[in-house]
């Protein structure tokens, strides 16, 4: 339940961060029927203004509200299911079961845009589906309003006289993020310090941390990516012995929205808004 919660972190245990690759080279005019099968790179299309191009999205792409959502599925893809589309451009964010080899002897095209391990690679992916969709144009101001966004809202926290620590929970189980990942570098743009990232002996980027660990961390700002899951911050203030964590007692426990907080497209900015906002209220 976890990875359906948190599809960035299931993403990144399948596919190697950051990266692209296509079977389809750029088209000038753009693909007029295209299968998304990752909610950000639907987001993302929709941004730019291909969402008209979109005929099909898989069963987690809930947004916008107009986006084509259908029962296809990223995770356990049907080369069938997708082919009954006639897409002449499918867009992944894993190759999950070998689907690009399987489309490829349809001869349908493919984009593989893994999940984002910095912003960088949330603006290198929108330029190429601006490219390969035929809105190169939109793709260029998206991620330049993108830019000055977050840019805006850094620039606008107050400097600390010591840097905020935080714990990012995306399960009631304690599984977190670390600074390693795409969500992390976010939180380090904000100047904020992740109590977790000694707990990551593996170097997944995802490890579990014990309560005891937290508590005696006693991070600054509690986010919860698992609002979807129930969790509140009552909930968490409920938990044995966590009204002794600074965040907790000071009442710096954010409820995320779960979906903005597990995707790496244009609602970053959302996302970044309520980092800083949570921030500064901390700071106050």
């Amino acid at each position: 339940m976890r990875r359906l919660l948190w599809v960035v972190a299931a993403a990144a245990l399948l596919a190697a961060c950051g990266t692209t690759k296509s079977t389809a080279e750029p088209q000038k005019s753009g693909p007029k029927r295209i299968v998304s099968l990752s909610p950000t790179a639907t987001e993302m299309l929709f941004a730019i203004g291909a969402g008209g191009q979109v005929v099909a999205a898989d069963e987690f792409s809930n947004y916008p509200a107009q986006a084509p959502k259908t029962k296809l599925s990223g995770f356990t893809p049907n080369a069938e299911a997708i082919a009954a589309y006639n897409p002449d451009l499918v867009v992944l964010s894993t190759d999950a079961k070998g689907i690009v080899a399987q489309l490829g002897k349809l001869n349908i095209p493919t984009y593989l845009a893994t999940d984002a391990k910095t912003i960088d690679d949330t603006y290198a992916q929108i330029t190429e589906l601006g490219k390969r969709t035929g809105h190169e144009s939109e793709a260029k101001a998206l991620n330049e309003r993108m830019q000055g966004d977050l840019s805006k809202l850094v620039a606008g926290l107050p400097k600390p006289k010591k840097p905020l620590t935080y714990y990012y929970e995306l399960d009631p189980a304690l599984y977190t993020a670390t600074s390693k990942t795409f969500i992390g570098s976010l939180f380090t743009q904000a100047g904020l310090v992740n109590v977790a990232d000694a707990a990551d002996a593996s170097g997944s980027g995802y490890p579990q941390i014990t309560a005891e660990a937290l508590i005696k961390a006693n991070p600054d700002v509690i986010f919860l990516a698992d609002s979807v899951m129930g969790e509140t911050p009552d909930k968490v203030k409920a938990r044995p012995g966590w009204t002794a964590v600074t965040a907790v007692a000071k009442g710096n426990v954010v409820a995320l929205d779960s979906d903005i907080a597990s995707r790496w497209g244009p609602r970053v900015v959302d996302l970044m808004r309520a980092i800083t906002d949570a921030v500064a209220k901390a700071q106050a």
